[in-house]
């Protein structure tokens, strides 16, 4: 049986292998295999703070309760998502698409193991080629109008997590145009609902170090979101120049008029981009 590359779907912070549903619809309808895995932390792996469920809700003691996945850093996860990654397939190379925050620990799991990626798509993701901590690139003048930091519920240095409380449903506009302000809002709200409160903050902090011979050997591609509130497009375009300074080859660029999440709102466009990217492995002589 002749072997057909899958694709591992790879969501952000607060998000999971749920937000992926729709784009896997697509491309099974286009006969590409794809699994979409829950991040440590998140998901079927998620943790929440005891006092997100006390009854009174005490936002005092949801600000400063210490997060059960505080120890999760961008290192860790990544080697979670290594084994993830050689698991489905088989230990031949996936493309690996990696949406916001999940990109940070798919670049360290490039690196970690290059030999499991086919390539690497980033959706409107952090992409910490640089050395410094993808936190440290949330408050660089690129991101100037990022709308996520202003919706935390906790100090993340203190709890050791970027806390939301989605129960306030107070704070669900605020979310939406971060994330969703293309999506309809019913899917807006199912997808607040089903979000994680705690992401861990040790993926934002710790620096990582790529190289040139294991990273920069694999292909790379960007979906730029111009009308992204959660990583400006700004900063977008400041990845793909430092992915650009260490890769062998250019990153392969493709640009959507959407929000943060074009998974839920543009989800057949999305399967189309990874359709071209999966085609291309499959060409001759390619990578």
């Amino acid at each position: 049986m002749e072997f057909t590359t899958p694709v591992v779907l790879v969501h952000g912070f607060w998000h999971g292998s749920w937000c992926w549903s729709l784009v896997g619809e697509h491309l099974a309808s286009r006969g590409v295999p794809s699994v979409a895995v829950d991040l440590d932390g998140h998901g079927l792996k998620g943790r929440s703070p005891r006092s997100r469920w006390r009854r009174p809700f005490d936002a005092g003691a949801y600000a400063v309760e210490p997060s059960p996945v505080a120890g999760i850093t961008a290192s860790s996860a990544a080697e979670s998502l290594v084994e993830q990654v050689r698991r489905i397939g088989n230990g031949r190379p996936c493309l690996v698409v990696a949406h916001s925050m999940g990109g940070a620990v798919a670049t360290a799991a490039a690196e970690q193991a290059p030999e499991l990626f086919a390539e690497l798509m980033y959706v409107t993701a952090f992409a910490p080629v640089s050395g410094m901590p993808a936190g440290q690139y949330i408050l660089m003048p690129e991101n100037a109008g990022e709308r996520v930091a202003s919706g935390l519920s906790a100090d993340p240095a203190s709890v050791g997590a970027l806390r939301y409380d989605t129960g306030d449903s107070a704070r669900w506009a605020a979310i939406r145009e971060a994330f969703y302000n293309d999506v309809d809002e019913a899917t807006a709200d199912a997808a607040i609902s089903l979000l994680t409160p705690d992401a861990p903050a040790g993926v934002t902090a710790e620096p990582l170090t790529v190289t040139a011979e294991r990273y920069g050997s694999i292909p790379h591609s960007y979906v730029v979101c111009a009308r992204d509130y959660a990583i400006r497009p700004e900063l977008q375009r400041l990845f793909i120049k430092e992915i650009d300074s260490i890769s062998a080859r250019p990153t392969t660029v493709v640009e959507f008029d959407t929000s943060h999440s074009p998974f839920l709102s543009q989800p057949a466009a999305l399967a189309d981009v990874i359709q071209v990217s999966h085609t291309a492995i499959h060409q001759p002589g390619a990578n």
